[in-house]
């Protein structure tokens, strides 16, 4: 009965969202269907037997952290105070921010600023491959403005513009990102996670699936040519398996290469990749169209589904071509016609019916995720939000964990640089010279254009079993996330190449020991700060 009280509550408060859910925020009202606990009945390592992994897009640590846990606090702002004795980061400091643009162009050409609520919504920054690396310029960090700037456009940002290619150097802080800034307050946050490799969307998709970009199938390639490069991918090009992508560019891995969702099939552990827009739009002659829109929260409509933050459908194996939707609640996690990739309002359906899978990705439709010209921190909040807020109504919470990473940092600054733990002499690479990431040491396999890691990215854990108001400082990558997957539920490495044999461990950010355990966190959506603590009855 408490389960089912529980679930109960569950859809209230998802109906509710403690009547502060907006219209783009999840939403659920299926029926209760008691189908039973599916993480597959084998043992975990640890006490965590769901995990749910919310993939965002495009953000440095720098320009969601730079400052924290200070925040500006102006009149009129969502205001941030820190609990005490919150632990600093490794982020801007005022000597930093000071020193870093320098008039002997010792430095880059603009400082690091502050950008206010008001800025929510900016223009997408140049997050290529190669610019990256320039950008990164040996080490330096002082070559942003120069190379991975893209200043925004009078029409489009007239509040923006001024800023020209300093627009890169931009950080938020608690006053706009509130959401993330709390729930680093009550649960855990590493200051030292990278992406995997340097370049774009795609790669960090397929990184935080398999930890490999490497060996591109020659017989599935269109159009690829300058973006699959050394046999690996450093391009958004769409995935091959995929009725919705470009006719005209994508690609697919090869069968060799294994990802996440193989190694979870071969083991019959539950999983799913939850997407916004996977519902097609339309189907002729058995193929689908995703042409949906949802709009942000300034109204603003855009097209709902992006084929190439799909990593599935880029793997014959776990693809779903046709966008099939599963027979039934009952399917979700298992194998069945959906394949495992799902529309993202099955994620709910199928936890209120007690099925949530072991392993679930995340993605939000594109008015959500967070990318910069498509979306902004404060749609991405309501998101996040939302979607944690329902977690934590669900019996299930006491032993799930949410994993918050993102795919790229966009190109915006952060002003450290990760280990080059795979070094790469490809002509996409630049670094540290021409056709140069280091000195071309490649230690996985021997894959070229896979150097990294690339930018900081922000990593956060919230769990009952998160270590509270912490930040830990492992080294952590998008296969970090692979890496525990693959502990939590006894599998193998994927190997042949892939990061997950060199990531860190994302544990130190847990206390499976602890007599008490974290409560649930209830923020409002819309303004990021905390409703409640504890269980609501």
């Amino acid at each position: 009965m408490i389960g089912k009280n529980l679930r109960c509550m569950a859809a209230v408060l998802l109906a509710a969202n403690l009547a502060l859910v907006t219209p783009t925020g999840l939403m659920a009202n299926e029926e209760n269907q008691q189908i039973g606990n599916g993480f597959g009945g084998f043992a975990t390592t640890t006490p965590i037997k769901h995990l749910v992994v919310i993939f965002q897009e495009n953000v440095s640590f720098d320009h969601y952290f730079a400052t924290y846990p200070v925040a500006t606090n102006p009149k009129g702002e969502t205001p941030f105070n820190a609990a005490p004795n919150t632990p600093s980061v490794n982020g801007l400091t005022q000597g930093l921010i000071a020193q870093n643009h320098n008039e002997d162009a010792t430095g880059n050409t603009y400082p690091p600023f502050r950008l206010d609520p008001s800025q929510n919504y900016t223009c997408d920054q140049n997050h290529d491959y190669t610019p990256e690396q320039q950008a990164f310029d040996s080490g330096l960090m002082d070559k942003f403005p120069e190379f991975t700037a893209s200043p925004c456009t009078v029409a489009t940002y007239p509040n923006l513009a001024p800023l020209k290619a300093g627009i890169v150097m931009g950080y938020y802080d608690g006053n706009t990102v509130t959401g993330l800034w709390n729930y680093a307050q009550f649960f855990a946050m590493d200051d030292n996670a990278f992406d995997t490799n340097f370049g774009p969307s795609t790669p960090g998709a397929i990184n935080v699936i398999s930890g490999m970009t490497g060996n591109v199938d020659p017989s599935a390639q269109i159009g690829v040519a300058g973006v699959v490069v050394a046999d690996s991918d450093v391009s958004d090009a769409d995935g091959f398996y995929d009725d919705c992508s470009s006719p005209t560019s994508k690609f697919g891995m090869s069968s060799s290469n294994k990802n996440i969702g193989d190694l979870l099939n071969a083991k019959g552990i539950t999983w799913g990749w939850f997407q916004g827009g996977f519902t097609p739009s339309a189907v002729t002659n058995g193929v689908a169209a995703c042409n949906t829109t949802t709009n942000r929260l300034d109204g603003t409509p855009e097209a709902a589904y992006s084929a190439h933050h799909n990593p599935f459908e880029y793997y014959a194996s776990t693809s779903n071509p046709h966008h099939t939707p599963p027979a039934n609640l009952s399917e979700i996690g298992h194998n069945g016609p959906a394949n495992h990739e799902y529309d993202l309002s099955y994620f709910q359906k199928a936890a209120l019916a007690g099925n949530l899978p072991a392993v679930s990705y995340l993605k939000a439709n594109r008015a959500q995720d967070g990318h910069p010209n498509n979306s902004s921190p404060l749609d991405e909040q309501d998101f996040i939000i939302n979607t944690i807020n329902f977690l934590e109504s669900l019996p299930e919470w006491n032993e799930t964990a949410v994993i918050i990473d993102w795919d790229d940092s966009d190109g915006w600054f952060d002003h450290v640089i990760g280990p080059i733990v795979n070094q790469s002499s490809s002509t996409s690479d630049a670094l540290t010279g021409p056709s140069s990431c280091g000195a071309g040491v490649n230690s996985l396999e021997g894959i070229q254009a896979r150097c990294g890691y690339g930018p900081r990215l922000p990593f956060l854990v919230i769990s009952p079993f998160a270590k509270a108001n912490f930040v830990d400082h492992s080294v952590l990558d998008q296969s970090s996330v692979v890496r525990f997957i693959e502990d939590n539920w006894g599998l193998p490495r994927i190997g042949n190449g892939s990061f997950d044999v060199v990531a860190g461990s994302v544990e130190s950010m847990f206390d499976f020991n602890a007599f008490n355990t974290n409560p649930p966190v209830f923020l409002n959506p819309l303004t990021g700060q905390v409703v409640a603590v504890g269980f609501h009855h």
